[in-house]
């Protein structure tokens, strides 16, 4: 049977160190949910305004975090903020305002979405009961939206559990950065170390999102 490494996980604390590393990239993920729902959802609502100037101001700023990859925004504020302004940031916290920049982003195209996809009868039957534009909003539109973002947001909340694999290039010890460094320290003793660590970290990451993703399909199953 062949080597596959899975050997170098029962020496010393290595699974430990893997598990440790997971939490960082939930911790990062996590926090910057936190972050991202109540601001994204800020942003969706001032996107939906008919002001030229905040749908310009908020369309730029959703296009640069669309089109740009999120690596070169955690190069641009961990090495190019703290070299221009002399700021001392951890990888982490910089990992954080990147992905809580994103996230906001976004967060803020769902909420959009989600409010111009009620139809615009409601509105009008709202006002022809004589509910006011705060009691159209808080017992009409509100609920459908929200209805309509929670798998959404939810899926979100997987994506960017996964992005959180590009932090390792900023020097954040979450769990690839540890995978690298448990294969590297067994390089010569366990040659075939990097397809169990690698298979394992991959074990990891699902059963960290799968769950989250079958709610938001049960879910989206159950409001249809």
């Amino acid at each position: 049977m062949p080597d596959l490494g899975f050997e170098v996980l029962l020496k010393g604390k290595n699974f430990a160190r893997l598990m440790g590393g997971l939490w960082v990239a939930l911790r990062i993920s996590l926090i910057s949910v936190v972050i991202s729902i109540p601001l994204g959802i800020l942003l969706g609502i001032v996107m939906t305004w008919k002001n030229p100037i905040s749908r310009v101001l908020t369309r730029i700023y959703l296009e640069i975090i669309r089109i740009m990859p999120q690596l070169v925004l955690l190069f641009l504020v961990f090495f190019g903020t703290t070299r221009t302004f002399g700021w001392d940031i951890s990888g982490e916290l910089a990992s954080i305002i990147v992905f809580s920049l994103w996230g906001t982003a976004e967060m803020g195209d769902l909420v959009r979405g989600a409010l111009i996809s009620i139809p615009i009868h409601q509105y009008e039957s709202a006002s022809a009961l004589g509910l006011s534009s705060g009691q159209t909003f808080l017992y009409i539109i509100i609920p459908q939206t929200i209805r309509r973002l929670i798998p959404l947001s939810i899926n979100l909340i997987t994506r960017m559990i996964k992005t959180t694999s590009l932090v390792l290039m900023i020097g954040v010890v979450e769990v690839l950065k540890v995978a690298q460094q448990i294969i590297e320290a067994n390089r010569m003793a366990s040659p075939n170390a990097a397809f169990g660590i690698y298979l394992t970290v991959f074990i990891l990451y699902f059963l960290a999102c799968w769950p989250i993703s079958l709610v938001a399909k049960a879910l989206e199953r159950r409001w249809q």
